[in-house]
């Protein structure tokens, strides 16, 4: 591509005194691409970053070399096969997918709800394993996407167990969506609040996301008691009136004290 000075833009990025920056603006490009948009053209990303034309050619080369980026015509980019290659690897070496392994298949059998295994992401949890039940809806929350921490009981599981200083970063930044929430309209009440769902143990919920869908959830804890993660199910109330919510309650229970254990290297 034109506008580069040198054939190393990775060494150029990392050689500027203000490179932590420059890497941050670079990595921005990767979150232009979503469903809605998964085709950019160099002229749309250099609009986006606002930045200098040598400086965002020398970006998407790097991102391109890397594999991070695909070419799909003149001038037009999509995600690049590199971010596949390092699925494959997530899904073959990631300790908590690898400490779910089985898990999920027994929670679904002995419940016959999905069952999905999620994390936190900055502000936002993220489903990174699942196992189906027959019949399940196609559009029930899925591997790679992403939930508010503040809404539905595999977020707010995992955001009541977070540590105490990473609460407090959160709260003055997401005051209003964490009353919005009903966790507290202050600091106490959501600590009260937080500190009621990790007595229990778990967390029922309903019709966070979807009418008449109840969810349940509970912590993948470390042993300093911080949470990893999380596993949950999900039923919809007008498909399944037979459910026994307090057998969920204690199979979501087990299966993430049994993902806690064998991450911590205790037998399961």
């Amino acid at each position: 591509m034109r506008g580069l000075d040198s054939p190393n833009g990775a060494a150029e990025v990392t050689a500027t005194p203000d490179s932590a920056s420059s890497l941050a603006k670079m990595l921005q490009i990767l979150q232009l691409f979503t469903e809605t948009e998964p085709v950019w053209s160099t002229a749309a990303i250099l609009t986006a970053l606002e930045t200098s034309r040598s400086t965002g050619y020398r970006y998407i080369k790097t991102l391109h070399d890397a594999g991070l980026l695909n070419a799909v015509r003149n001038g037009y980019y999509t995600l690049g096969p590199r971010i596949i290659e390092m699925d494959l690897q997530m899904r073959q070496t990631d300790p908590l997918l690898l400490a779910s392994h089985g898990v999920l298949e027994d929670l679904v059998d002995k419940i016959g709800h999905s069952a999905l295994l999620c994390t936190a992401y900055g502000d936002s949890v993220l489903c990174v394993g699942e196992c189906r039940a027959p019949l399940s809806p196609d559009n029930r929350f899925s591997r790679g996407q992403r939930r508010p921490l503040f809404q539905g009981a595999v977020s707010k599981v995992i955001l009541a167990h977070l540590p105490h200083h990473r609460l407090k970063a959160i709260y003055p930044r997401q005051r209003k969506e964490i009353e919005n929430a009903g966790l507290g309209s202050t600091w106490s009440a959501f600590r009260a609040t937080l500190g009621q769902i990790k007595k229990d143990g778990y967390l029922l919920t309903k019709g966070e996301f979807n009418p008449g869908v109840y969810g349940v959830a509970a912590p993948i804890l470390t042993d300093q008691k911080t949470a990893l993660g999380s596993v949950g199910v999900a039923w919809d109330e007008n498909e399944r009136r037979d459910v026994d919510v307090e057998r969920a309650v204690l199979a979501v229970k087990q299966a993430a004290t049994t993902i806690s254990e064998r991450l911590m290297g205790k037998p399961a």
